[in-house]
C-alpha cells in the first residue's frame, strides 16, 4: 500500500501493517509504528490509545467488508454468473491487496484478547450479504432451491481455499492453476450447479 495520499490515521495504520507483518504483533513499539509514519508516538496514542486499537482499526478501514458492501448495493445484475464472477474477482483483488493484514490475522490472532472476533466481522458480514443474494436469486426463480446461508458458507470457502493457496508465494503451492484460471473455472461449476 502506498500512503501518499492518506491522512494521518491511515498513515499509522498502514506502518502498523507493514511493521507488524514483518517483525511480528510483539516485535514493534508504538515509537517505531510513528517514526515509521512520520509522526509521534504522542500523535499515535491521541489518534488510536494503543497499538491493538490501531491494529483492529486498520482491519476494520482496509478489509473488505465496506468495498463488498457497495458491490452488493449497486453492482449487481442478478445474472448468476455475472455477479459471482464479480464477487470473486473483487474478493481476491481486496484479499491480495491485504495479504499482510490477513497474515498478521493468521499469526497473531489467538494472542491478542478479542481481536481474532474482532477480523470475523467481516467474512460474517459477506455471509450476510451472499445469503441475501442467493436468497433473493432463488425467489426470482434464477437458481436452484438451496440452504442460501450454507452455499453461502460454500462460495466464501471456495475463495478463501484459493487464497490461502496464493499467501506465501515463497512456498510451493498446492496447484499451479492460475489465480484467474481458478475464478473462472470454480465460478462456472458453481453457476451450472445452481442453475435451474
Amino acid at each position: 500500500m502506498t500512503n501518499n495520499h492518506f491522512g494521518t490515521s491511515e498513515k499509522l495504520m498502514i506502518a502498523a501493517i507493514d511493521l507488524i507483518s514483518e517483525r511480528g504483533y510483539n516485535g514493534v513499539t508504538t515509537l517505531e509504528i510513528a517514526a515509521a509514519a512520520g509522526f509521534s508516538e504522542k500523535t499515535l496514542f491521541r489518534h488510536f490509545g494503543s497499538k491493538q486499537n490501531l491494529l483492529e482499526q486498520a482491519f476494520d478501514r482496509f478489509h473488505y467488508g465496506e468495498e463488498m458492501k457497495g458491490l452488493f448495493k449497486e453492482k449487481l445484475v442478478w445474472d448468476l454468473h455475472e455477479d459471482l464472477l464479480m464477487i470473486s474477482q473483487t474478493y481476491h483483488t481486496i484479499m491480495n491487496r491485504n495479504r499482510k493484514m490477513i497474515q498478521i490475522a493468521i499469526k497473531e490472532g489467538k494472542n491478542l484478547p478479542g481481536f481474532r472476533e474482532r477480523t470475523h466481522r467481516h467474512p460474517q458480514q459477506l455471509k450476510e450479504f451472499l445469503t441475501t443474494y442467493f436468497s433473493e436469486m432463488i425467489k426470482k426463480r434464477k437458481m436452484i432451491d438451496v440452504h442460501p446461508e450454507h452455499t453461502a458458507v460454500s462460495f466464501m470457502l471456495l475463495n478463501f481455499g484459493a487464497f490461502i493457496n496464493e499467501l506465501d508465494s515463497d512456498k510451493k503451492r498446492f496447484t499451479n492453476v492460475s489465480l484467474e484460471e481458478f475464478i473462472t473455472n470454480s465460478v462456472q461449476v458453481f453457476t451450472r450447479g445452481l442453475t435451474p
